[in-house]
């Protein structure tokens, strides 16, 4: 018998080769009908024998491919028409955009082997792609993702491409990003003031030339600028951070092949995974101990990790293969901007940092910097999520009204929900400059823009001064819409809550920098039983204060201080050494006095911080969270030993009081403890602080988030610890655990809150 149904499929199903896909299952089975992107996903209609029928529903999930994502099939019943053939049909271009935007995918392997093969017409073209490798979330600029809706529109197709498009058995049928030497977009190489040099391939050679001769290359990739350096010359990656501005902070690794990169690092098999998946990330690896080419010491000082990726584009995969050996591949920016992404602005911005400029004429839409991963615990865990997985988006167990998060201040991103999807953005970086600002702006009016999206409340953080706050509360009032301000670190649990989808109360250990608390006081040592929009605090380090305010931030020998003055008074120098000059000291002990430009902190973060100078690991950082780096690795030299005395007092919350964890540590240095004892000892104290927290609470499922579970050691402590008390334990996976989260845990909360009856009530009664 003859059916006919309809089928609406939603997820990440344009971009990824879906509807050739659709084709192929289609045909494969004698069925007739036809497949059209639209705004909301997938929409096709299929005619045939009812075995066949069902067999083409069970197969649009069982047989995929790999980089599509079916979140959700709708069938009903049609009557027959007349088709006779199957076919891929224009797309409707009607309707609201749903959030189903496909990430940018690293270069597969038959377009890899296509550009080197002499005999291939594509041969070393650097722009080659195909409908399961390319840009998309880089050059789309309008749902449904056709070419005339992105950057690619410019380039029209030559008839050899057009022939492959239009062809079902060929792997770049509706592949809209293809390209060409003869149609498509070139390379080109310039000088500091912007003049061309050379073109194409002999571009690409020159650049390899230079990069081989210890120049500083800006190469223009697929979201955005990188620097580009020989990964072998300590020279010119001293030059480079100094023209960068970046002290210490380490650089990335760009290796040829996952067989150079086992040469210099210890590779799992969940870690082989990431790095050369769709999304080919940079993965932080375990560097080895065996003398490599690499000059390591310039590259990541005083550092045992190694932040690595492979080539992920064809310019990449050929550049490397040019240079002959690994490469310092690191965003184009100077410290603290955002990413780089037109020649012109390259040209201006990295003004005496690049040497030259590798440009190219395809247009990038939206920046996108290298997304960052590690293995924590046998679990991937995103550190900085933009390329390969920004815009992906979470499905939510039920509907939502449309919402707006706006983020934190560091690491930020902005997250939209509309119905059952939330997208959260790019890493957009830090705010603290006006090109931050100017981006963050930038992005929300692409993000609302992108889904025609009207918001019904705007989310932000508590932090008044925050550039994230200050738009929100001009977006909120512009809109004539509510404004739900959101607590840090209910927000950091809340995002983990969203990404697994958890039910019932929740016990969240959110220990990170810091994130202002309701009583004013900068909290970041937090166990928050959370459930929707609602939140107890049960526990919190106990507070001390920060001299100089955000200074502390760069210089752990100022927590340091803070928490000796809380014990010991005027006579807390008397501790700390040499590490304040004799000019220095009174001001700052008048600072904690008076309890002026010194403010009260639980954050775990800084407590690190104190430890780092107590310990004699670091006194002033260059870049944020250094010193907290440097006692992990410490405590990772030294393996498990037996903790500080890290315990709860008093009730409702629970404090958890450092000052005998800190009379033993300073009575370790005083008998020469090692540093690494001491640094191993403190991360025993916050495992087995876990540990009691969680047991005294008894709430089943427990949440770990905020920047400090960036820290491998103490996160795989903690969870191995409560994991073995029988607690469910959920970390951060496919979203941040540090700032980077929060727009998504944002979202979180204000769909409670809005969903609440007193909220809708009070709200129309307005």
């Amino acid at each position: 018998m003859t059916v006919r149904i309809g089928i609406a499929v939603r997820g990440i199903v344009q971009g990824v080769g879906f509807r050739p896909f659709v084709y192929g299952a289609a045909r494969a089975r004698g069925l007739v009908g036809w497949v059209r992107n639209d705004p909301a996903g997938v929409r096709i209609e299929i005619q045939g024998h009812g075995p066949g029928v069902r067999d083409f529903i069970d197969a649009l999930r069982r047989e995929a491919p790999a980089a599509a994502k079916v979140e959700n099939v709708e069938v009903v019943e049609l009557a027959p028409s007349d088709d006779l053939e199957f076919r891929i049909v224009d797309s409707d271009a009607g309707g609201a955009a749903e959030p189903c935007l496909p990430a940018d995918l690293a270069i597969c392997e038959a377009c890899a082997r296509e550009i080197d093969a002499a005999r291939e017409r594509r041969f070393r073209y650097p722009f080659t792609n195909c409908t399961h490798c390319g840009p998309r979330y880089s050059i789309i600029e309008a749902l449904p993702y056709d070419r005339p809706s992105t950057s690619m529109r410019a380039f029209a197709l030559c008839e050899r491409c057009r022939e492959e498009y239009g062809d079902p058995t060929n792997r770049r049928f509706h592949a809209q990003p293809i390209a060409c030497p003869e149609c498509g977009p070139r390379l080109r190489l310039l000088d500091t003031r912007g003049a061309v040099e050379l073109e194409g391939d002999a571009a690409l050679a020159a650049a390899a030339a230079r990069i081989r001769s210890g120049s500083i290359v800006a190469v223009k990739g697929l979201g955005g600028f990188h620097l580009v350096a020989d990964a072998t010359d300590a020279t010119v990656i001293g030059r480079l951070r100094q023209r960068k501005r970046r002290d210490e902070k380490p650089f990335a690794v760009m290796f040829p092949a996952i067989a150079a990169i086992r040469r210099a690092c210890v590779v799992s098999e969940n870690e082989a995974a990431l790095l050369a998946s769709p999304a080919a990330p940079i993965v932080l690896l375990r560097r080895r101990v065996e003398p490599s080419a690499l000059a390591i010491d310039a590259i990541a000082p005083r550092n045992p990790d190694l932040g690595v990726l492979l080539p992920y584009t064809p310019l990449h995969h050929l550049l490397l293969a040019e240079v002959g050996r690994p490469v310092v591949c690191t965003s184009g920016n100077l410290s603290d901007e955002p990413l780089v992404v037109d020649v012109g602005d390259a040209l201006r911005r990295l003004d005496g940092v690049a040497d030259a400029f590798l440009d190219h004429d395809r247009p990038i839409v939206r920046p996108l910097d290298d997304s960052v991963a590690r293995v924590v615990a046998g679990r991937p865990m995103l550190l900085r999520r933009a390329r390969g997985f920004a815009p992906l988006p979470l499905a939510l167990p039920a509907p939502v009204p449309c919402l707006l998060a706006v983020g934190g201040h560091l690491k930020c991103t902005v997250a939209l929900a509309r119905s059952r999807q939330v997208v959260a953005s790019q890493h957009l970086g830090d705010l603290g400059s006006f090109e931050g600002t100017a981006l963050l702006e930038r992005t929300v009016t692409d993000l609302v823009g992108f889904f025609a999206a009207a918001p019904e409340a705007v989310a932000c953080d508590l932090h008044p001064e925050y550039a994230s706050t200050r738009l929100a509360e001009r977006l909120a009032a512009a809109w004539k819409v509510p404004l739900v301000r959101v607590q840090h670190h209910h927000a950091h649990v809340a995002a983990v809550v969203a990404e697994h989808a958890l039910r019932g109360p929740v016990l969240g250990l959110a220990w990170d920098g810091a994130g202002l608390g309701t009583d004013g006081v900068l909290w970041g040592g937090e166990a928050l039983v959370v459930e929707g929009d609602r939140y107890r605090r049960v526990a919190h380090l106990r507070p001390f204060r920060l001299p100089g305010g955000e200074r502390a931030m760069r210089e752990p020998r100022r927590a340091a201080l803070g928490m000796l003055f809380e014990i010991f008074g005027e006579r807390a120098l008397e501790r700390m050494g040499s590490a304040f000059e004799i000019a220095e000291q009174q001001p700052l002990l008048a600072m904690l006095a008076r309890e002026v430009n010194a403010p009260a902190t639980t954050s775990i973060g800084r407590l690190f911080d104190a430890v780092a100078a107590l310990a004699g690991i670091r006194a002033r950082a260059s870049f944020e969270g250094q010193a907290a780096m440097e006692c992990e690795f410490a405590a990772r030299r030294a393996g498990s030993q037996d903790a500080y005395p890290l315990l709860l007092t008093g009730a409702d919350p629970w404090i958890a009081d450092w000052e005998p964890m800190l009379h033993r540590l300073l009575r370790d240095r005083a008998e020469g403890v090692s540093a690494e004892l001491v640094a191993a000892r403190f991360h025993g104290a916050l495992v087995a602080l876990a540990e009691q927290i969680a047991t005294r609470t008894g709430v089943g499922q427990i949440v770990l988030s905020g920047g400090c579970f960036q820290n491998a050691v103490l996160a795989t402590r903690v969870i191995e610890r409560l994991e073995s008390r029988g607690f469910a334990v959920h970390v951060p996976e496919r979203y941040p655990p540090n700032d980077g989260g929060l727009a998504l845990g944002q979202i979180w909360v204000a769909a409670h809150h809005w969903n609440k009856e007193e909220h809708r009530v009070s709200r129309h009664s307005g």
